[in-house]
């Protein structure tokens, strides 16, 4: 066992909890905090672990942050319920947990649509600081994209988290729908004043970044749609945004 926590937020993950939990059996504890679920993720969660909270997601960094709170051991490492640890990442966590070189590490993402392995366009390696002491880390109180603040020096870690977010890109087009809508909140709420000249660069500059800096041709049809509707996301937020702004007035 790794003197590790890990937690694992979730909300109806059935088809992907048992593949995520069992890539962390050899961890000294394992926290799932359940935002409600009504199918079988709790029943097969059982399996791999007793420490099991429900509670309902507000703000997504408020929400991760408490989450990280309740574990028992200084050091967490942090997943989505549709990702699983690679077996060769194992040994290089047990080893930055022992070294305490570093408060935090990042670690390589490697994101799929259906099978899929996307490669360009900035999905990979896509590093997120996943593995941290939990006194030296905390996220920003915000619904959508939260900022990672650290206290300390970050490393990095070389081996694969394997995120399967994706099962379609009709999942894919949902999760560009739903984030924009919590986007054009956060501009609401952080008082945020957005035009429609900024927005318009924005969106024609994330395409061809996307696109031709990052490569994103060389994942084909794949990368062209990821390109494409990463770019839309600004002109979405925009729109969903103005449209709360008049509707606040009525």
């Amino acid at each position: 066992m790794i003197n590790l926590s890990v937690v694992v937020l979730t909300k109806n993950e059935e088809a992907c909890i048992a593949e995520c939990l069992e890539s962390v059996k050899w961890a000294d504890e394992i926290i799932l905090v359940d935002d409600e679920s009504t199918d079988r993720t709790i029943e097969i969660a059982k399996q791999y672990t007793s420490k099991i909270i429900s509670r309902k997601m507000d703000v997504e960094g408020r929400h991760r942050n408490w989450a990280y709170a309740q574990t028992r051991n200084l050091w967490v490492l942090s997943l989505d319920a549709d990702e699983k640890v690679t077996p060769e990442l194992k040994p290089e966590i047990e080893e930055a947990v022992k070294s305490q070189e570093f408060v935090a590490y990042d670690i390589p993402l490697r994101n799929y649509i259906s099978n899929y392995w996307v490669k360009y366009g900035g999905w990979y390696p896509a590093s997120k600081v996943r593995l941290f002491k939990k006194d030296k880390f905390k996220y920003e109180e915000a619904e959508v994209h939260p900022r990672a603040f650290i206290d300390g020096k970050c490393g990095h870690l070389k081996s694969d988290i394997i995120h399967k977010g994706y099962p379609d890109l009709e999942h894919f087009l949902s999760s560009v729908n739903r984030q924009s809508t919590q986007e054009a909140k956060k501009w609401i709420n952080t008082g945020r004043k957005m035009t429609l000249v900024w927005i318009t660069w924005r969106t024609v500059d994330r395409f061809f970044r996307r696109y031709l800096r990052k490569k994103a041709y060389k994942d084909g049809l794949y990368g062209f749609v990821i390109a494409y509707f990463d770019s839309l996301y600004q002109i979405l937020s925009y729109v969903k945004y103005r449209e709360m702004l008049r509707n606040s007035k009525r």
